[in-house]
């Protein structure tokens, strides 16, 4: 994926499709095109690269952001990223503050390139700006050590906080499915809805995303994951009942493409991945699907060592990808519009409508 990678072809004419990427040979049709283009792309779990090494040299301007990179992601056709990582050891609290400073720093210093993103208004301007939009997050809300610190981090910048990663003084994480949210956590989640942060339950226990769910005045998110129907084996997929909870609580469920979480075993695709899209509208409705990847350009395998990645999958690709297989399962424009960021949009304009400006 060298120079040129990303320039963008003509339309072949007669066929009605685009060859995207200069020197490919995969082409997409021109509703698939036109629905990336036309419409806000968010990835609720949208990571600039998975090299954290890399990535914190970045931020604080010891490497230069390389503009290759930067036009890799802006013709992946994403417009907004929730690049958020969890710390679960030593000083939470100073790793969460330094990791949101960080991301401060960067996007000052690409103001040409990137826009933080606070409110709905600022959703909006990503498309109409050609900037990239970054919602800053957390995959550990254990930095809220009181309800002071939601808005301490609030004033920071964060918009949303996945309540647990691991087991923590708010609830439970995936691997402990019975703990539920306790006191304190529900404190935190009316905390986080009275500033409008967005409460996500990705890693979240069994219990402690049904609790929160119902103790949460605003819509819930799952940012990412996918499907238990699909793949049993996982107490990071959540269950039926945890994703009609949340349709019916307005909230959205981002899909992922983590392999592990996409098929229990063999064989894991793109086409695999769209199943678990299928299966959210079935029991949930159209409006509550989104994308949470939880990938970068590049995929999470590196030097020949598969684990994660999906068969065949180019990750730069991945939202075209994605757009043609739900072209090919006949949804509606309407429909694809919403998959792809409108559910995300609605849900967060709801949740951030009456955030605390005075703690900015």
């Amino acid at each position: 994926m060298a120079g040129g990678v990303c320039a963008l072809a003509a339309p072949f004419v007669n066929r009605g499709q685009f060859s995207l990427f200069a020197r490919d040979t995969l082409e997409y049709s021109t509703r698939t095109v036109d629905l990336v283009r036309e419409n806000t792309v968010i990835d609720m779990l949208g990571l600039l690269t998975l090299d954290y090494r890399k990535l914190a040299a970045v931020q604080t301007q010891e490497l230069a952001f390389p503009q290759q990179e930067f036009d890799l992601l802006k013709h992946s056709g994403v417009n907004v990223i929730h690049p958020a990582v969890g710390f679960t050891k030593g000083d939470i609290r100073g790793s969460s503050a330094a990791d949101l400073t960080r991301w401060n720093h960067f996007v000052a210093t690409y103001a040409d390139r990137f826009l933080r993103v606070d409110t709905p208004a600022d959703l909006e301007r990503t498309k109409t700006s050609g900037k990239i939009g970054v919602i800053l997050g957390l995959q550990n809300s254990a930095h809220f050590e009181t309800l002071a610190d939601v808005d301490t981090f609030y004033a920071m910048g964060q918009r949303v906080s996945q309540l647990t990663y691991t087991n923590n003084a708010l609830g439970g994480g995936s691997g402990d499915p019975r703990r539920g949210l306790t006191p304190y956590g529900s404190a935190v989640v009316d905390r986080m809805n009275r500033l409008g942060m967005a409460v996500d339950v990705s890693h979240c226990s069994d219990r402690t995303t049904l609790d929160a769910i119902a103790t949460s005045r605003k819509p819930v998110l799952v940012t990412h994951s996918n499907c238990r129907t699909l793949v049993p084996s996982s107490g990071r997929c959540k269950t039926d009942e945890a994703i009609r909870n949340l349709a019916a609580s307005g909230g959205v469920f981002g899909i992922t493409l983590v392999r592990g979480f996409v098929r229990p075993g063999g064989s894991a695709t793109i086409e695999d991945a769209l199943q678990h899209i299928d299966h959210v509208i079935a029991i949930a409705g159209v409006e509550h699907v989104g994308l949470g990847t939880d990938v970068d350009q590049q995929g999470r395998d590196r030097n020949g060592a598969a684990r994660f990645d999906l068969d065949g999958a180019n990750y730069s690709r991945k939202i075209y990808d994605l757009t043609e297989g739900l072209v090919r399962r006949n949804y509606t424009r309407a429909d694809i519009a919403a998959i792809l960021g409108g559910n995300f949009r609605r849900a967060l304009g709801e949740i951030w409508a009456s955030n605390g400006t005075a703690a900015r």
